[in-house]
């Protein structure tokens, strides 16, 4: 198990303003002119990266029927409130996804090592409606990809769900108080309600290389990973690397998983890093079958709002999960907003906790010398940043990967990412590595919904399109809906509260909007939008207490945390965190919900 960060207290002989220094100067290795435009999407000529690989299309006629609540989105978040629907009654709900089936993220992201980073007692939602434990304390890929399905089975979402399918056009249709939905296989569905979860880890991006066109060996993104190709399964085995000289480009979240399973079947691996990820302790271990019979009902619930709690700052009498990121709940309040200890000033805390970010990343650096036996390996795998300037990873099979004798890391860092391809290898600097494969974990396109991208256009009461009003910032309501835009929900992390738990986020969300949905047709409300008023207030609110991190991630490395270094501009979450803003929403609930129901114009 991770161990807490020594006590403030015991850290005053660190040498802060040389750590200082030291993190900015490897920050400055890694700054691009062109920050985020360094990347291209998964579309146009490169639209085979973001083809779905496991799921044939089947050709199916354009669809023109009516339904009650269209949800765009298969993944936990759409999965969640179609359950909730269903649990309030809801029976006319089509499921709508861009995938060959339902699972978001763990639909399309299937590559060998794959796990969560999230316990999965507390990640996966509706264990006990399901009526199952999951197998592994961290849980595989595949297991939570079967326990989405499972999700939908339980709650009879395939019935009328439509797969391969993507929203071109919402249009409102004042007359019949509908939405008017097109997608790109020729449908023109009309349904009263649209909720819109489509994700923010499903548009894989690739890395801007000169010349990635030419090669002529095999390339392919994590999240659609070729198994024909590489033979294999989650699990490993992948023969059809066995004379392979395989790139691995990226060392994030996802490099840390999968680089361990090439290295072991590949002939050659090389690893591209930009930079390091902090590598932590993973401690992964099958669930105790004693520890799962003597659970009682309410069980997930508890662990679940223990472990946001704990994580969002919040007092608790005991930490049920222990694990790494409950122990460094201190250090995630830059990034993830949460309560903070108002009993000392802001001067105060800040140095407290840069000592004890500078003490656990010590620790993380320490962790690299001891495992990796070359040191100047280890020197280029050490993570010189604040804790939180990238999202954490825990792993132990990743840095000995680093002792095989048939594992190269090249470090790009000095030469601002890799310098081009030719058709037969990658080359940084002047050095060209020969490969046959190139295979990119470079991630996603974090945060960019189809309605925040502009891929699938609003257009509201009288012709308004959603992004125009929005071109001051977002207008919402707790950021679900706006003025102008009746019975449209949104799931995202827009004018609400983040966690690293994301999925306790979303299922937060779906009880909300289901119970929306539920009080307006009980109502009979003919819409359900929020006044300008309401929204101007929560607009306020978030500014008033939203925390800056401005300052914080400017200092950072760059990553998606900050834009690749551009920075980032005022924060869109509630100040005080999840926890308050559940319960927020709660009491929103119980005396407010009518304000947004409109039952006649």
């Amino acid at each position: 198990m991770t161990t807490s960060p020594p006590e403030p207290a015991t850290l005053e002989e660190l040498d802060v303003e040389a750590m200082r220094a030291k993190y900015a100067a490897e920050r400055d290795r890694r700054i691009r002119p062109d920050g985020a435009t360094q990347y291209r999407r998964a579309a146009g000529s490169f639209g085979y990266y973001a083809k779905d690989p496991y799921t044939p299309r089947v050709e199916r006629e354009p669809l023109t029927d009516s339904v009650e609540v269209l949800v765009v989105g298969g993944g936990f978040g759409g999965l969640l409130t179609g359950a909730r629907l269903r649990q309030a009654g809801v029976e006319n709900v089509r499921m709508m996804d861009e995938a060959g089936d339902f699972g978001g993220t763990w639909y399309w992201n299937r590559y060998p090592g794959i796990h969560c980073d999230i316990q999965s007692y507390v990640y996966l939602p509706l264990l006990e409606e399901v009526g199952s434990v999951p197998e592994w304390r961290y849980a595989p890929g595949e297991e939570i990809r079967r326990h989405a399905v499972a999700i939908a089975r339980t709650f009879d979402l395939y019935r009328d769900a439509v797969f391969h399918t993507r929203v071109t056009a919402l249009d409102w249709d004042e007359t019949t108080a509908e939405w008017v939905v097109r997608t790109g296989r020729g449908d023109r569905m009309r349904a009263r309600f649209v909720i819109t979860s489509s994700g923010t880890l499903s548009e894989p991006k690739l890395p801007g290389i000169p010349g990635i066109e030419t090669f002529r060996g095999h390339t392919f993104h994590t999240s659609r990973w070729d198994y024909g190709y590489t033979g294999g399964d989650q699990f490993g085995r992948l023969t059809g690397l066995a004379d392979k000289k395989v790139a691995v480009v990226g060392t994030g979240a996802t490099g840390v998983q999968v680089i361990p399973f090439v290295a072991r079947d590949a002939e050659h691996l090389f690893v591209f890093q930009r930079t390091p990820s902090s590598v932590d302790v993973r401690d992964n271990r099958p669930t105790d079958p004693e520890w799962a019979a003597s659970l009682r009902p309410g069980w997930q619930r508890e662990r679940m709002d223990n472990f946001l709690a704990v994580v969002s700052g919040e007092p608790v009498e005991e930490d049920l999960t222990q694990d790494g990121w409950t122990s460094t709940a201190q250090l995630q309040r830059k990034v993830i907003s949460g309560a903070v200890d108002t009993s000392v000033s802001d001067e105060e805390r800040e140095r407290t906790d840069e000592l004890v970010d500078l003490a656990k990343m010590n620790e993380i650096r320490a962790r690299v010398d001891e495992v990796v036996t070359d040191p100047a390996t280890a020197e280029l795998l050490k993570p010189w940043y604040r804790y939180m300037c990238k999202r954490p990873t825990f792993s132990d099979v990743y840095l000995p990967t680093f002792n095989r004798p048939n594992v190269t890391l090249v470090d790009t860092a000095d030469f601002g990412g890799i310098t081009r391809m030719t058709e037969t290898g990658v080359v940084v600097g002047d050095v060209e590595h020969e490969v046959d494969c190139v295979i990119f974990a470079t991630g996603f396109e974090v945060g960019v919904s189809g309605v925040l991208s502009g891929t699938m256009p609003v257009r509201g009461k009288g012709g308004q399109m959603l992004l125009e009003s929005w071109a001051r910032g977002p207008r919402t309501l707790h950021g679900f809906y706006s003025h102008g835009f009746p019975n449209l929900f949104h799931l995202g992390a827009v004018q609400n509260a983040n966690s690293v738990n994301f999925v306790h986020v979303l299922q937060e969300q779906a009880e909300h909007i289901a119970t929306v949905i539920a009080e307006g047709r009980a109502a009979g409300a003919r819409y359900v939008e929020p006044t300008e008023s309401a929204q101007a207030d929560w607009a306020r609110t978030i500014q008033e207490t939203a925390h800056d991190h401005s300052a914080f991630q400017a200092e950072c490395t760059p990553g998606y945390y900050n834009r690749e270094g551009a920075g980032v501009g005022g924060s869109f979450s509630y100040g005080p965190g999840p926890v308050a803003f559940h319960r927020l929403l709660r009491e929103w609930r119980a005396k407010d919900i009518g304000d947004v129901l409109v039952v006649d114009e």
